[in-house]
């Protein structure tokens, strides 16, 4: 009795995994709320999935979707409006190399493009955000000259610039900072001073803060009060 069991679970195993399956990557569950997608519409992407990947239908029709969705024609026809105008599906064709028959099918590259770029992004953010912690961490820790410790410089950097900006930053300004800390090793007050001459010259830009840090670099300017002299210098040297 044991063996038929097995038996019948084998063959049960055997069937579904030879009537195909459709793969997800798990960017797609973490990044479609970002992307302004619905649980209706990634639920719909994947019927398509399924209907290219598992059954061979690269084009399947809205009443074949209603029917496998439990849902009204009308709403799966605006559901698959609403992702190509939104740049997520796109309708293609294809011509058969042999006979030259004309067909078509959905594709959604553009939406697995987007995906990819939204978690990388958030990648480049978490890592910037865990980088400045943990300077941030360490600095006020370190020992300071008279044995004690060093105070905490404030808010935290990306949200002072975010202040001053007036909005979010962008993952690519958010991987600057954290390049500035990382890789060109400016200390954090060095920096929320190139920060104040930006804003004090009217030029507040990622660029011109850059170049301030840069030129006090060359100038083996290593702190904030080194940094205010030379703006001081500069400043007298062109009146």
């Amino acid at each position: 009795m044991k063996d038929e069991i097995w038996k019948a679970y084998a063959r049960g195993l055997s069937d579904a995994m030879s009537g195909g399956g459709v793969f997800i990557p798990s960017v797609l569950l973490r990044t479609y709320r970002v992307l302004g997608l619905e649980e209706a519409d990634v639920l719909l992407l994947f019927q398509l999935m399924a209907y290219r990947d598992a059954e061979g239908i690269g084009f399947p029709t809205p009443e074949q979707l209603a029917e496998r969705m439990g849902k009204p024609v009308t709403e799966v026809v605006y559901s698959l409006r609403k992702l190509m105008k939104e740049g997520m599906l796109t309708i293609e064709e294809d011509a058969d190399p042999m006979t030259g028959i004309r067909s078509e099918r959905y594709d959604w590259t553009s939406w697995l493009l987007r995906a990819g770029q939204q978690a990388a992004a958030m990648k480049r953010e978490a890592g910037a955000a865990a980088s400045l912690a943990n300077r941030q961490a360490a600095t006020s820790s370190a020992p300071a000259a008279d044995g004690g410790t060093v105070e905490p410089s404030g808010d935290n950097l990306f949200s002072v610039f975010e202040q001053e900006f007036g909005r979010p930053l962008s993952p690519m300004e958010c991987e600057t900072i954290a390049a500035w800390l990382d890789q060109d090793r400016y200390s954090d007050d060095i920096i929320r001073f190139a920060l104040k001459e930006a804003v004090f010259a009217g030029k507040l830009h990622f660029r011109y803060i850059d170049r301030i840090l840069l030129e006090w670099s060359r100038n083996r300017v290593t702190n904030a009060d080194e940094a205010r002299a030379h703006s001081q210098k500069f400043r007298g040297g062109r009146s």
